[in-house]
């Protein structure tokens, strides 16, 4: 009987204290998070500290922003997921995304512990840092000579240094607004502190007077800013133990940083071996954006195929149509023809076209008291620009943040490939509507040596024509470059973030140029068919460059 009321105790005991975790060591590995934003680099974080091989505990400290799907998560990767409340920030003057970073200062009071270290989650351990844990009642790394960073740090926890700071986070100046700069007035004495030596003995370290501060090699806080600067790390790099990414946007869980930044390779490595602690969570992903992904690649493709399903079945049909009246060589005739008067390269001004614009049967010559209006090539080319930026910025809004960087780089050149078909696309219909509108009073048409040698089949050809040759070397070219701009520096090699950024710039200014010249070729080139077909009756054609 007794037993059976010991066990039903230990139950009840279990039952009503399964949201409080205890501590199950001494010694503990800490964070904090905000909010769902940073989960995933919490997660890597927990996964390079296991992969050292530590068994301490790993304590998140999680504030009210933060989902029950994400706590969840964090448990089962091997998180112990502690609720805390947030510290109000003093300042008046600070960044918006300082509002609740003085809620770090309560690693302090985590009083259950001996000792903790604090890592922020945009850090990675790549080498076992379980030597820290001899460091004194204060450590930290110094940086730009004389300011400490709070990104990594050990703590003998204190309930009278928390009191004492609580006392003074109201009269202490920050020189960032946030808890760094409030350390650093805490600390005042610390850029004076001696350098941690971790290759001392366990023996000496417990003999010694324990050291109020002191200061950590950069080896344990390696700022991804300073590597940035000379393409390289400051120290010896397989040495390293954390790598910090410091650089504001550009967090390794964003797919973009991994095209910019060569230590985010590291990262994702390292996110890649995440288990599947919860079912779709493998690699890092997210199970809800799973099938968002799945739409944005398909969307796309079938914008583009319901875009050209009409037009394709009519050149088809007709295509069919004519070579069932016409012999082999006939069909090869009209096939060079077509190449060779598809493609023109007319020096347009405001004043007039040099050159002429050729179609498939006719050529329009153009005088020189002929003249066409005269702003239509600088709108055309502006409105080029800006359906670009549209198109890039609304693919960079659409796709979710934090997917694999290959992933990431395709469904952005996807859809902003989409988008600026149909934007651009639109416009050049435009063009040739007004081109239909508008009287022929100085156009005179003469037909071209090459057309008059073949006139059999022209309504064939004038529809075969109607996404002509021009229209795709420009489109594949101007999609060419805009792939190159960012691929050079990876087949050149280059890693410096600088020197990719002006290798890109110079690609940028070709593509650029490209997209001048093209778009303002492509206007004319619609307005002139325009004036072409003003006789021809309206037909329906959901394509829109057509």
């Amino acid at each position: 009987m007794r037993i059976s009321i010991t066990v039903f105790a230990l139950l009840l005991w279990i039952l009503f204290s399964a949201d409080r975790v205890p501590a199950r060591t001494s010694e503990a590995y800490v964070t904090l998070l905000y909010g769902d934003e940073f989960l995933l680099g919490v997660r890597v974080l927990g996964k390079s500290i296991r992969d050292t091989g530590s068994t301490k505990d790993m304590v998140v400290l999680v504030s009210d922003g933060v989902s029950d799907y994400a706590k969840k998560l964090l448990q089962a990767d091997g998180w112990m997921v502690e609720k805390i409340s947030l510290l109000a920030n003093p300042n008046q003057i600070r960044p918006k995304r300082f509002w609740g970073v003085y809620t770090k200062l309560k690693i302090f009071n985590m009083t259950n512990y001996k000792k903790v270290v604090y890592l922020d989650a945009d850090t990675i351990v790549i080498k076992s840092i379980e030597d820290l844990f001899k460091c004194g009642r204060f450590c930290a790394n110094l940086k730009h000579s004389e300011r400490l960073n709070s990104g990594v740090m050990v703590v003998e926890p204190s309930e009278k240094v928390f009191k004492d700071m609580m006392s003074k986070v109201n009269t202490l100046p920050s020189y960032t607004g946030g808890d760094q700069g409030f350390l650093n007035s805490y600390y005042a004495g610390f850029a004076s502190a001696h350098v941690f030596d971790p290759s001392l003995p366990w023996d000496v370290v417990n003999s010694r007077p324990v050291p109020e501060m002191e200061r950590l090699s950069t080896l344990y806080n390696a700022d991804v800013g300073l590597y940035m600067l000379a393409n390289k790390w400051m120290v010896e790099e397989k040495e390293l133990r954390v790598i910090h990414y410091t650089l504001g946007p550009l967090k390794p869980w964003d797919w973009w940083t991994a095209w910019l930044l060569k230590p985010v390779d590291i990262w994702q490595n390292v996110r890649e071996k995440l288990k599947e602690s919860l079912p779709g969570t493998g690699g890092g992903r997210n199970p809800s954006e799973q099938l968002l992904v799945k739409f944005l690649y398909i969307f796309p493709l079938c914008a583009l195929f319901f875009c050209y399903y009409q037009s394709y079945h009519k050149v088809h049909r007709d295509w069919s149509t004519a070579f069932c009246r016409t012999s082999i060589c006939d069909c090869i005739r009209h096939l060079f023809y077509k190449y060779r008067t598809s493609i023109g390269f007319p020096a347009y001004s405001s004043v007039g076209v040099a050159s002429s614009s050729i179609n498939s049967n006719q050529q329009f010559s153009i005088g020189a008291h002929t003249k066409l209006p005269a702003y239509l090539g600088g709108t055309s080319v502006l409105f080029c620009f800006m359906a670009a930026a549209i198109s890039f910025g609304l693919a960079f809004i659409v796709v979710p943040r934090q997917v694999m960087p290959w992933t990431g780089l395709l469904l952005v050149y996807e859809w902003t490939f989409t988008l600026f078909f149909i934007i651009f696309g639109g416009y050049l219909h435009l063009i040739y509507q007004w081109g239909k509108t508008t009287e022929n009073q100085s156009i005179a048409l003469s037909s071209s040596t090459e057309s008059s040698d073949y006139d059999s089949g022209k309504g064939h050809q004038r529809q075969a024509s109607n996404c002509d040759m021009a229209l795709w070397f420009y489109g594949m070219g101007m999609a060419f470059l805009a792939i190159a701009v960012p691929s050079l520096p990876i087949l050149l090699g280059i890693t410096a973030l600088f020197a990719k950024l002006g290798l890109m710039v110079g690609a940028g200014l070709l593509l650029a140029s490209f997209m001048t010249y093209a778009s303002e070729h492509l206007a004319i080139r619609a307005f002139m068919r325009g004036r072409e077909d003003r006789h021809q009756p309206r037909t329906r054609n959901l394509c829109l460059i057509c």
